[in-house]
């Protein structure tokens, strides 16, 4: 079995994606710590934001810039790892980690304000984010777009953004209407996991391999070209993804459709212990009104 060192540093550690991220981290501590007061409505960045927005950050790297990416074109298992985490857990990191006074401002914008409000609808936001998902994985979609790096890129950015408008509803703080609260979260959640079921499945209960660019070597060395520079490409002899793995292809992509799934149901299982948490924790603090209020009442008689 072949080593993936072969593909050198720059293939391996992505150093310029490094450096972008590296860059808006710095950004985001200027923005929202020291140039704070020059916007209304601010409040003090919190420890948990910014601990929220470095873990987004690491995690992005871990998952489009390390080693894991340049497996991610070579086992579909891989590939899966990186859409779960890429689309089910940095997209609530990330709106939990900027302030909620950034996010209205943005919101507000003209430019904005129609399209949000339009894409965040919960039902909508749904169906968007899964019919997304699941038209990806399409296996001659998923091969089309993963021989463009122009076309995978931009439906890898438009995808992220419908993850955003479907998190929203669960996640925001903003008191603008769209936030689900009680059982509607809890149906939202269900609701998600039974509309991804079915690409996973496809991708499970499959008896052949489904994408030639994790199964046919000119068109995996094409889809290669996506994270590996073609002048390095041209210069290595290889003849198949399975050089990289002992796995074989079939496997490995049904392995991919389980390890979806499981990220899912880990992170909406977090989610919906929250919602349950903070249910138990509000009808508490009723609880104790409802208490006082009593107390206060029986005192007025006497």
């Amino acid at each position: 079995m072949m080593s993936i060192g072969i593909f050198g540093f720059q293939a391996l550690w992505s150093p310029f994606f490094l450096g972008a991220l590296l860059f808006i981290t710095v950004l985001y501590f200027f923005l929202f710590t020291k140039w704070r007061n020059k916007f209304k409505e601010s409040e003090p960045l919190s420890k948990r934001q910014a601990l929220l927005f470095i873990s987004a950050m690491v995690i992005l790297y871990a998952v489009k810039g390390s080693p894991l990416d340049v497996m991610g074109h070579i086992m579909l298992s891989y590939h899966m790892v990186q859409m779960g985490v890429l689309y089910l857990i940095i997209p609530p990191l990330l709106i939990k980690a900027i302030p909620w006074w950034v996010w209205k401002r943005i919101i507000e914008l003209p430019v904005i304000r129609p399209g949000f409000n339009f894409f965040t609808k919960p039902i909508l936001a749904l169906i968007m984010f899964n019919g997304l998902f699941s038209f990806y994985h399409i296996p001659d979609v998923l091969d089309f777009l993963k021989m463009s790096n122009a076309l995978h890129s931009v439906y890898t950015v438009i995808f992220f953004f419908f993850a955003l408008f479907m998190w929203w509803p669960l996640v925001n703080k903003q008191n603008d209407g769209r936030e689900l609260h009680g059982l509607k979260k809890v149906g939202y959640i269900f609701a998600s996991g039974v509309l991804l079921t079915p690409a996973c499945a496809l991708i499970v209960f499959a008896t052949e391999p489904l994408y030639s660019t994790y199964s046919d070597a000119s068109a995996w060395l094409k889809a290669m070209e996506l994270c590996v520079p073609v002048s390095m490409l041209s210069g290595l002899n290889l003849s198949s993804p399975e050089l990289f793995s002992n796995m074989p292809v079939l496997e490995d992509q049904k392995l991919g459709g389980v390890i979806m799934k499981i990220i899912q149901e880990i992170v909406y299982g977090v989610i919906l212990a929250q919602v349950f948490f903070e249910w138990f924790q509000k009808e508490q603090e009723q609880a104790d009104e409802i208490t006082q209020a009593d107390l206060d009442r029986h005192k007025s008689t006497f």
